[in-house]
């Protein structure tokens, strides 16, 4: 699989990563033995990094992955994971005794004694601007506690405040079909200033994939349920932030231009890979098929013209809607 500098890390990340949300809460239970296969069905199509967080399952997804670094150290895989969402969202809580405590737990977790990249969690815009935040990431880095550092944001004023800091290796955003804000601002920015982006969200929380219909119901426990209108955490998380029914009908217009022989979760992971300044995109899988299909997106080529069918979707249903929004 096609690898891209992550930052200015020293590392090369494959273009369709994995995201761990799944395999820790939110999505409905998934077991030890089904997420151990998930991972390594993604290592085995060529997937060499992977994302969690220290808030996904309370930790229960960092965990699995340190299991499995530990049966396969050699593997190659860079880990991403994040912290700063297990305590209430004040400024005040992003500082550096936080920080190491977090940490800490993480390199337990993940049985590791440096931890690759740590985003932060979606904190509160006024971190992004805080240089009390950048001197203690920057500390971690210069005492081994982490080998990098980067962000999570949920909006793009947030991104470009981050691309500004020069410690800055990663941004990580959602970007799909339904989500083309980053396109305008922030893929330009982290292109000139060598920063990573990291897509996340890429099928709009499973829209994309075509198998919704407006009668599609999900467990209690998976956000699709729970977090429609932002009851749990920013809204945008779910769906992308669309009405579900425009969602639906937005994604059979989508599945209709999608290429013979191409799923549209497929076309989708591809459309994300192929936009300038983009380094990995990380979808989720629930399921060893559904890691090995995302994998194989990365050997997708899509038409001339596929972007303006993107385009023109998104003007139509959702650009008045979201584009403000993040």
């Amino acid at each position: 699989m096609e690898q891209r500098p992550l930052g200015r890390t020293g590392r090369d990340v494959s273009v369709i990563g994995l995201g761990t949300w799944q395999l820790g809460a939110d999505w409905g239970e998934v077991d030890e033995a089904d997420a151990m296969a998930v991972l390594d069905a993604a290592a085995e199509s060529g997937v060499t990094v992977f994302d969690t967080a220290d808030v996904y399952g309370d930790g229960r997804s960092e965990a699995l992955i340190g299991r499995w670094l530990k049966a396969n150290p050699r593997s190659g895989v860079t880990v991403m994971t994040k912290m700063g969402r297990r305590v209430p969202q004040h400024h005040a809580h992003y500082n550096a005794a936080n920080f190491r405590a977090w940490l800490d737990r993480s390199r337990r977790n993940l049985q590791l004694d440096a931890i690759p990249l740590v985003q932060l969690h979606c904190p509160p815009s006024s971190v992004y601007a805080d240089p009390a935040v950048y001197d203690a990431l920057d500390a971690l880095v210069a005492d081994g506690t982490i080998e990098a550092y980067g962000v999570s944001v949920e909006k793009t004023s947030e991104a470009l405040e981050a691309i500004a800091h020069p410690g800055v290796q990663s941004v990580q955003i959602i970007l799909n079909t339904f989500r083309l804000k980053p396109l305008d601002e922030v893929l330009p920015a982290a292109k000139a200033a060598r920063t990573a982006i990291v897509a996340r969200v890429p099928l709009a929380s499973g829209l994309l994939s075509g198998r919704y219909t407006t009668d599609t119901t999900f467990a209690p426990n998976d956000h699709r349920s729970f977090n429609r209108h932002g009851e749990a955490f920013d809204v945008g998380e779910t769906f992308s932030g669309v009405d579900f029914a425009a969602g639906v009908a937005a994604a059979r217009e989508f599945a209709a231009a999608v290429p013979e022989g191409v799923t549209p979760a497929q076309a989708a992971l591809a459309w994300v890979v192929a936009q300038d300044g983009v380094t990995t995109v990380i979808p989720g899988a629930r399921s060893p098929e559904q890691a090995r299909a995302n994998a194989a997106a990365a050997d997708v080529r899509l038409p001339a013209g596929f972007h303006d069918e993107v385009r023109g979707i998104y003007d139509w249903w959702f650009r008045a809607a979201v584009h403000h929004r993040w």
